[in-house]
């Protein structure tokens, strides 16, 4: 019996039965006597650890992400270790890969480590189909799931997103109406993130009632020459385009160096978008227009949201947060 099964059985929220077991005034009497007469009646005692409960905690959060390498990713976890920090707790760090057995294998240690909760990085996690993501919602039955990027509609499981979709939306759209009509867009997965920007892109066509051609939409490894490459299979097929929108940064310099190669000028001939707004943005020549996902202001939300379900605060099951678009030398909009 967990504190899942209280709550289930009691019809209270899981952070109402931690105001009870944490012993929090901000709790009716009648609800207090319930919750400890269904923790009485199916024999549920907090372990010792009180996992995500802040009694006697381990004050430690296990951290996971797909790939340390990745900016993006190595910024949130560096941002994610720093706000715990400065809240007491210590992090233990777990790089995946994007193999799902080896995802439910780490998830696996750090339960067996009694971390008090675990903090998934990046959309990645979450599996198109739902019985793949199970043993996730099983995890959030023994302690709070923080999901960066990401939203799993299920009990103790709390996600904080970007807009990505309204995000790429607003940025096709700019480009549209600064009179771009065959752009390319190139994006390196189908992740729920992947999802939402790709809906942006072909939404804004359809706003502005124009048809997209599937050549133009390439899903590509996260690799500058992977981008340059395509590009030039495009152009040397005799498919023109005004404008290239991609889902992250290094894609977006290997359109640059496709521009480059071809005597383009950017952004008179090309314009480009990139997506992270990461340092490789502003070390190139002429520097990226780039969509800031606010990576900082995610993880700390995490953690403030997290540092709420630990003192049994009301706190939201999704926060949404709104993407800047950082407008530099590769767009004229």
């Amino acid at each position: 019996m967990n504190i899942y099964d209280v709550s289930k059985k009691a019809g209270v929220s899981i952070a109402t039965v931690s105001r009870v077991i944490n012993g929090n005034n901000n709790v009716s009497e009648k609800t207090k006597q319930k919750v400890l007469s269904v923790m009485k009646e199916i024999g549920y005692t907090p372990n010792v650890f009180a996992r995500g409960l802040g009694l006697n905690t381990m004050k430690t959060i296990g951290i996971m992400c797909t790939d340390s390498s990745d900016v993006y990713l190595a910024n949130a976890v560096y941002y994610l270790e720093r706000e715990l920090r400065a809240n007491g707790y210590d992090a233990i760090l777990c790089c995946t890969g994007n193999d799902l057995s080896t995802k439910k294998d780490y998830l696996e240690l750090l339960l067996s480590k009694r971390v008090d909760a675990v903090i998934l990085v990046g959309s990645k996690f979450l599996e198109t189909k739902a019985a793949e993501n199970k043993y996730i919602i099983d995890a959030a039955a023994k302690l709070p799931i923080m999901l960066v990027n990401g939203y799993l509609d299920a009990p103790n499981i709390y996600g904080t997103l970007c807009d990505d979709e309204n995000a790429v939306y607003e940025v096709t759209d700019s480009l549209i109406k600064n009179g771009c009509r065959n752009i390319v867009y190139l994006y390196t997965s189908t992740s729920l993130s992947g999802q939402c920007k790709l809906a942006g892109f072909k939404k804004a066509h359809f706003v502005h009632n124009i048809p997209i051609n599937n050549e133009l939409l390439h899903l590509c490894n996260k690799n500058i020459a992977n981008a340059r490459d395509y590009l030039t299979q495009l152009y040397d097929r005799g498919l023109r385009f005004g404008a290239v929108v991609t889902s992250d940064d290094s894609l977006a310099v290997g359109a640059l160096k496709f521009a480059h190669a071809h005597d383009m000028k950017v952004p008179d001939d090309l314009s480009i978008v990139g997506y992270n707004n990461t340092i490789v943005a502003s070390c190139t020549d002429p520097e990226l227009t780039s969509i800031d996902s606010k990576v900082e202001a995610l993880c700390i939300t995490t953690v403030n949201t997290l540092m709420g379900v630990f003192n049994g605060s009301n706190v939201p099951c999704k926060t949404n947060i709104t993407a800047d678009i950082v407008k530099r030398g590769t767009t004229k909009f």
